[in-house]
């Protein structure tokens, strides 16, 4: 008799058209009628994930440290260190290949070396200073008959052996940003009668700056001001290199030209 009742009861639901209140067509229905949900697609920021990072120091005295009493590196070791605390960065390598009394022609000697060739290759940052021993050259070599042309002469070789050092730095690392220091003028130190000496490092800065300007992926970072005669006692006692007060300072400009620096994509603290 129980089965007899639940059979009319199911039939008169199927007479009367009625639908279970949550049906499979109605739930079909119902998903296809809602608004669909739009997800952002999900990256991660490049700074998120710690980097270790190469950096490359080339070039002769200052990139070296020379005159640094602190024995802290110069500005390189100074810099490096630094940028150990910045955001984005786990680790720092540092290799610094500068060398005291080096000039242009034999930074470019240097560069012919494998390993050298190499360093370039895995470095993400590449630093250099160079000029002032090839402007002490032309010193040395006429200190008793010395013309304004001779250094005009010795700069136009200068700039083409810049050109075939950023050349050569490409052909290796096409992408690595190039820090490049600009010269100042030690002389100041002992007179103040150095007017034309100014104006030779002020051409030969420019024609530096012009260089990384340039390359597009390079970044000029002018000092002259900083070693301007030494009322501020920034001069090793050799009166020529940088004491560690000279390269804190040259250091701090070195960040300062770095944070505004297109190139640099590490975000400087």
């Amino acid at each position: 008799m129980r089965r007899v009742i639940v059979l009319l009861f199911v039939f008169s639901l199927f007479l009367s058209g009625c639908q279970a209140p949550f049906s499979q067509k109605e739930t079909k229905t119902t998903l296809l009628e809602r608004e669909p949900v739009l997800f952002e697609p999900f990256s991660i920021p490049e700074n998120f994930i710690p980097q270790r990072i190469n950096v490359l120091g080339l070039g002769d005295s200052l990139t070296q440290g020379v005159g640094d009493e602190r024995k802290e590196g110069g500005y390189f070791g100074r810099l490096t260190t630094d940028m150990e605390q910045w955001k984005g960065v786990m680790d720092v390598e540092a290799i610094n290949l500068a060398k005291r009394g080096r000039r242009s022609d034999q930074l470019l000697e240097q560069l012919e070396d494998p390993n050298v060739q190499e360093a370039i290759v895995q470095a993400d940052y590449i630093v250099f200073t160079i000029g002032g021993n090839d402007l002490m050259k032309v010193v040395k070599g006429n200190f008793m008959k010395m013309k304004l042309s001779d250094f005009y002469k010795e700069l136009g070789k200068f700039e083409g052996r810049m050109d075939e050092l950023f050349e050569i730095l490409r052909l290796y690392n096409p992408s690595a940003p190039i820090i490049v220091a600009g010269l100042y003028n030690p002389f100041s130190v002992l007179t103040d009668e150095v007017q034309e000496f100014d104006e030779i490092i002020e051409d030969w800065n420019r024609s530096l700056e012009e260089r990384a300007q340039r390359d597009g992926t390079a970044c000029f970072v002018p000092v002259e001001d900083l070693f301007h005669s030494n009322t501020n006692l920034v001069y090793h006692t050799d009166f020529f290199h940088p004491n560690s007060k000279g390269y804190d300072q040259m250091e701090e400009r070195f960040v300062e030209e770095i944070k505004s620096c297109p190139a640099v994509t590490l975000e400087v603290e």
